[in-house]
């Protein structure tokens, strides 16, 4: 496994909604990209969702940055959608992969990639979904699958095995890339990497870790000696 980060051939994304963190970001040599969402949004006190991508796009130019819809109705969905994908050549539409009546989207993928909008299809976490995907997206629109591979992991399941399989499964549309999506650790770039994953969507404080990489194992439990003892002087603990 490849244990550098410049020896990394998988696309880091960064995950976020704070303006001043993707401008950061977006001057990182190793970010190729951005992702976002409507709950990272309300997290930071976003209210007006177009006004907040329409001033991020004036920055983030060069960069692939997904916008989600929100609509609950598959109809307007499209719409959404639409007027989205209007916003920047470097924008992709993230659709969900069913709304919350469990009505699947894939008509809605198949007439958004028909009209050659690029979407990024989110909250996928089975291999029946990946299928049904690579079943109706246009193969001359680039998409990209986004599978929670960190919410598989929760709950109890190796996310490896299918992400290997969703790639195989992913070969008949070449202008498709997946996306590992909720990684949980630092490892999870290299996990990625190392089964051919195209991308992976990392948050901010998860990546301040890479300094950590290559780190000397020793001097690493030294740290953890000294933070231990530091803590408890500071504390004042006495037996």
């Amino acid at each position: 496994m490849v244990t550098r980060v410049d020896q990394l051939k998988i696309k880091i994304f960064a995950d976020g909604a704070d303006k001043l963190g993707m401008l950061e970001m977006s001057q990182k040599p190793f970010i190729k990209g951005f992702t976002t969402n409507p709950t990272l949004m309300n997290k930071v006190g976003i209210k007006d969702y177009r006004a907040f991508a329409l001033d991020i796009l004036k920055a983030i130019i060069n960069h692939p940055i997904s916008f989600e819809v929100f609509s609950d109705e598959i109809e307007e969905m499209e719409l959404q959608a639409m007027e989205i994908a209007s916003w920047g050549s470097n924008v992709y539409v993230k659709i969900p992969i069913t709304n919350t009546k469990r009505e699947a989207t894939y008509p809605l993928v198949r007439n958004l990639t028909e009209r050659g909008v690029k979407i990024n299809v989110t909250a996928m976490m089975t291999l029946e979904q990946v299928r049904d995907i690579v079943k109706n997206v246009s193969k001359e629109t680039p998409y990209v699958i986004s599978i929670f591979a960190g919410r598989i992991a929760d709950t109890g399941i190796d996310p490896i095995p299918l992400m290997t399989s969703a790639l195989s499964m992913m070969k008949e549309t070449p202008k498709g890339e997946l996306l590992w999506a909720s990684p949980r650790e630092l490892l999870n770039i290299f996990q990625a990497d190392e089964i051919g994953c195209h991308i992976i969507t990392v948050t901010n404080d998860l990546l301040k870790k890479l300094t950590l990489v290559g780190y000397d194992l020793n001097d690493y439990s030294l740290d953890t000696v000294k933070m231990f003892y530091n803590d408890a002087q500071q504390a004042g603990f006495k037996i």
